[in-house]
């Protein structure tokens, strides 16, 4: 016999409370870019039509998912074996390690693209002066927090242990043992961290701005200051292109996982 469960009435309000605060503001974003750039009436595509027809867009954008796709890569091939030995062996650096994942936190911006560019002042031009070396380590430190809790709970989730032996008991080695064991039990988590820095990396202003490095978020800082509908449609739009990256990176992520069954440790 199959029970139905029913949402409460006072549930169901607060839903469509919540669904209103987060529609509502995009419903008027929407409404303000149909206006004509020239005009100021309303309903017309000029200002979609103005930003597709910049080429800075086409670059900015570019260049900050390249940022974010580098800045998810080293993130997880840190982390996700620290987090792993953390676990495994050395359960007294957890504390430790939650510690540093809060800096970034308290560091503002500013004050941590101030101390890189004079850390790194004396590193070679083509790190210091491209934004896949600077940014992409500035990155990697402003995304810690995120992935650092997020692979801490997917591990906290599963018996490391008992998964480990296990595995090496079979024969594994300590990679596949990481690749084909541990990897598979914390998929959900990885992507969460790897959502979490996307959408930081594709939202970062001051660390771009201060080290003079064009990124998507000064593209759209200078469309707003020149072209307010303009500034609207592109909000909408890397609305939803950060909305379409993180479903494609949930579609790959379930692809790749979906083929095995995940291997739950006992406890």
């Amino acid at each position: 016999m199959t029970v139905r469960r029913r949402i409460a009435p006072s549930a169901a309000v607060w839903i469509f409370l919540g669904v209103l605060y987060f529609i509502l503001p995009l419903i008027g974003t929407l409404i303000f870019s149909l206006h004509s750039i020239d005009t100021g009436k309303c309903c017309t595509l000029a200002a979609y039509g103005y930003i597709f027809h910049q080429s800075a867009f086409w670059h900015t954008i570019r260049l900050s998912f390249e940022l974010a796709l580098e800045t998810i890569a080293i993130s997880l091939v840190l982390f996700v074996p620290t987090v792993y030995l953390v676990h495994l062996k050395f359960r007294k650096l957890r504390p430790v390690l939650a510690f540093m994942a809060l800096i970034p936190f308290v560091v503002p911006p500013i004050v941590l693209v101030v101390g890189l560019l004079d850390v790194y002042r004396g590193t070679p031009s083509w790190y210091y002066d491209h934004p896949f070396g600077f940014l992409g380590t500035a990155y990697v430190i402003l995304a810690f927090p995120y992935m650092f809790f997020a692979l801490d709970a997917g591990f906290r989730a599963i018996d490391v242990h008992t998964l480990t032996e296990a595995s090496q008991n079979l024969g594994a080695s300590w990679l596949t043992t990481l690749v084909k064991v541990i990897l598979p039990n914390i998929r959900t988590a990885a992507l969460a961290g790897s959502f979490l820095t996307l959408a930081t990396v594709m939202g970062e202003f001051t660390i771009a701005n201060l080290a003079q490095f064009q990124t998507f978020p000064i593209f759209l800082d200078l469309i707003n200051e020149t072209q307010p509908y303009g500034a609207a449609a592109l909000t909408l739009i890397s609305f939803g292109i950060t909305w379409a990256a993180m479903l494609s990176l949930l579609f790959i992520g379930r692809k790749r996982g979906g083929g095995g069954r995940l291997i739950a440790g006992a406890r």
